[in-house]
């Protein structure tokens, strides 16, 4: 053997080790035949089994013990071959050499990659079970640009990073490795050795699971073997127009929402059998989850992602996931599961400094880090880290059937100024604040998920002004379907917060948003981020008694829903949770036994029965025809009322809002057509824990007509209350 070689490879300055480990013609005596070469740290001897006939292979003795060296004058078509080795005590071990692999990337893939549009490489990197060569095994293969050498480490090698060096494919900066005989289930990690020869021990960023953290290893996952029955469900999502349907979404943590007797995690599996027959039965037909990327700190919600490319193991595996997601689309029910592309966390484990260089993150801190959260900020602009953010969304779409990315942080992406003082951030090419690259990012994202997953959908959780966030990409915006629209979840819960005696005084706080609410395709969210540090829950937010609380909950509730835009619920918020959200431990179910609890969650099971079956509630959402104030002036009253409307003038619904506690008689509003307006729901119905004060059942127009129409109705509004007529 030449030492020099072996003194290059062993140090990384030979970085393919297929240069110097395997089988290649050589020539020995003036002989041809097959040189074979193996590592085997312990071996005395070996035996490579290859095509044309058998090679000795011998230890070489002294430093290079390990090493193992035979040439036989045979021939060999190179196809893989076996080793039996022995060790000592007559240990004797038969496998296929790693080494004796053909490539299996192609070059089409690594082009694609390195130019940022293989928007399927989550096939190709990360770690694969197949069949190469006619043998079974598993691929591997991470980007690591930068580094000096790339090893694959485990159990099964005893965590050496000299054992198993993947192979350089060219300037593509990928390393990839066929090894045989790993399973699904082994966990693994790349050691990367880096240009200053310092050692790091990663996480795959493309590993498909983890381990159940404080551990961190990635382990091998076949996701090629569950079988979906939803074919119904996304056949009819590809042909639904959500702009036009009702989404009632329903906020999850799946660690709080219910746990065992023993307060551990319900797993996805039971999620299934609890959660699917609850959402339905209480009238919601989305399920929003937050973060389910893998990540190692159970107080960041999820919100803090080392694994993007693998579904939390916390409560099961891939497919178990996938049982979840199965279900809810069997029972009728989209699945938004939040994404997090804007920021990542600093875990040595992970992508951070992945190769010994700032590869997935920005160098300049500048630019780079996100001082509110201490965390990183992804570089945009590098074709390979904007593909590994789409492919991601499109990964979670192809392989789990998810309906729609709620997508975390968006105004941190958009702007470059973002929570920076002057001084402390980099304008744009043009001198400006926007990230152009995070845009053309997020635009490539929702063109490409459209293109390939007709129905699937992206919504923004994005609190500026920033024009176009729901505007398609053709027409000059960003491309979400739908927006959080912020300000109206802080306006409303600063005006229903107050005592109504003061709300006559901020009257504004409930009609500013509709100023603006046909600019973007909003959602009216009250979320998990409305219920926690210090912010109160719903319950808590609310003035005044028990009774009181409870009927304000329900103006508020009946609002949101009475408003123009989907509507989303955080769990608890549907029968009055009284404390803080904590995610861990389960809500407090035990309130369900007190009968303003359950006078509540009834009250929200029928509004979501009424919001899915009148059209006048979702079909013109975006439409200003869809929406028209009967009157909201009168703030001396704290009454608003307003009309919402479909197609079908007989669709119209009225609403009819009291912010105070005192019973207004003989309150006449002016309605566009005569005859008998049915009461739809009464909010202060002793069904729900009300006063039962209403109009019993509906009541006929008079005249003479009032706010400009020549029929009105003479109506009894209820303390802390509101009423929803149609006209029969």
């Amino acid at each position: 053997m030449d030492h020099s070689l072996a003194d290059k490879f062993a140090t990384g300055q030979l970085s393919d080790p297929f240069s110097f480990l395997g089988a290649r013609p050589a020539r020995q005596n003036n002989q041809s035949g097959i040189l074979v070469r193996a590592y085997c740290p312990g071996a005395i001897k070996a035996t490579a089994f290859l095509s044309g006939g058998q090679v000795e292979l011998i230890s070489l003795g002294g430093s290079w013990a390990d090493y193992l060296e035979g040439f036989a004058p045979v021939e060999h078509n190179f196809d893989p071959y076996r080793l039996k080795v022995e060790f000592s005590r007559r240990v004797v071990s038969t496998f296929y050499d790693a080494y004796s692999f053909r490539p299996v990337l192609g070059e089409m893939d690594l082009f694609l990659w390195n130019q940022g549009n293989h928007y399927q490489i989550y096939h190709k990197l990360g770690a694969h079970p197949t069949i190469h060569q006619g043998v079974p095994g598993v691929v591997f293969a991470v980007w690591a640009p930068s580094a000096k050498k790339v090893s694959l480490v485990s159990d099964r090698n005893q965590w050496d990073g000299r054992r198993l060096r993947l192979r350089p494919r060219g300037s593509s900066g990928v390393w990839e490795i066929f090894v045989p005989h790993y399973r699904v289930g082994e966990i693994y990690k790349y050691e990367i050795t880096t240009q200053e020869n310092i050692v790091l021990i990663k996480a795959d960023p493309m590993g498909f699971q983890m381990e159940v953290r404080p551990k961190t290893a990635s382990v091998i996952a076949d996701l090629g073997n569950y079988s979906w029955s939803d074919s119904e469900w996304l056949s009819k999502r590809a042909r639904t127009n959500f702009l036009t349907q009702p989404m009632s979404i329903y906020e999850v943590h799946l660690g709080s929402w219910k746990r065992k007797e023993d307060g551990s995690w319900l797993t996805y599996r039971e999620m299934a059998d609890l959660l699917v027959p609850y959402i339905s039965d209480m009238g919601f037909n989305w399920l929003e989850m937050m973060p389910l990327a893998e990540h190692p700190f159970d107080a960041s919600w999820g919100y803090q992602v080392s694994g993007y490319y693998a579904i939390t193991s916390r409560f099961g595996g891939p497919d178990d996931f996938r049982y979840l997601v199965d279900c809810c689309h069997q029972n009728g029910i989209g699945v938004i599961l939040d994404w997090v592309p804007a920021h990542f966390p600093r875990d040595s484990f992970a992508l951070e400094y992945f190769d010994g260089t700032h590869l997935y993150e920005h160098a300049d801190p500048r630019q780079g880090t996100h001082s509110d959260w201490g965390t990183l900020v992804f570089n945009y602009g590098r074709n390979e880290v904007k593909n590994f953010l789409v492919a991601n969304a499109l990964f979670l779409v192809d392989e789990y059937h998810i309906d729609a990315l709620r997508v975390d942080a968006v105004a941190s992406m958009l702007y470059l100024d973002y929570s920076r003082k002057e001084g402390e951030w980099i304008p744009n090419r043009y001198g400006g604040r926007e990230n152009l690259e995070a845009m053309e990012m997020i635009k490539t994202l929702n063109t490409k998920l459209y293109e390939f997953f007709p129905g699937a959908m992206t919504i923004a959780e994005e609190s500026t002004a920033f024009t176009g966030v729901s505007r398609p990409v053709h027409l000059g915006g960003l491309g979400f379907m739908f927006k959080w629209n912020m300000g109206w979840m802080h306006d409303m819960l600063d005006f229903m917060s107050k005592d109504p005696i003061y709300r006559r005084y901020n009257m504004e706080r409930l009609t500013f948003a509709l100023l603006y609410a046909f600019q973007e395709n909003f959602c009216l969210p009250l979320s998990h981020d409305e219920v926690v540090y210090g912010k109160k829950s719903l319950w808590d937010k609310m003035p005044g008694n028990v009774w009181e609380k409870c009927a304000n909950l329900r103006l508020l509730l009946g609002y949101m829903f009475g408003e123009p835009g989907k509507k989303m619920l955080f769990m608890g918020g549907e029968f009055g949770q009284r404390y803080e959200w904590d995610h861990n431990s389960q809500l407090s179910w035990d309130l369900l036994d007190l009968p303003e609890h359950r006078g509540l969650r009834e009250f929200v099971r029928d509004l979501n029965a009424l919001y899915k079956t009148e059209p006048a509630l979702f079909s013109l959402d975006f439409d200003w025809r869809g929406f028209e104030w009967v009157d909201f002036r009168d703030a001396d009253s704290t009454v608003v009322s307003f009309l919402r409307r479909s197609n079908n003038p007989d669709d119209t619904l009225l609403f009819v809002f009291n912010f105070t506690p005192v019973i207004r008689r003989n309150y006449r509003l002016g309605v566009p057509s005569p005859g008998f307006w049915r009461e739809l729901i009464n909010s202060d119905s002793f069904v729900y824990g009300g006063s039962n004060v209403g109009l019993g059942g509906g009541l006929l127009t008079e005249t003479p007509g009032s706010h400009g129409r020549e029929q009105c109705l003479d109506l009894t509004l209820p303390p802390l209350g509101f009423l929803v007529l149609k006209r029969s």
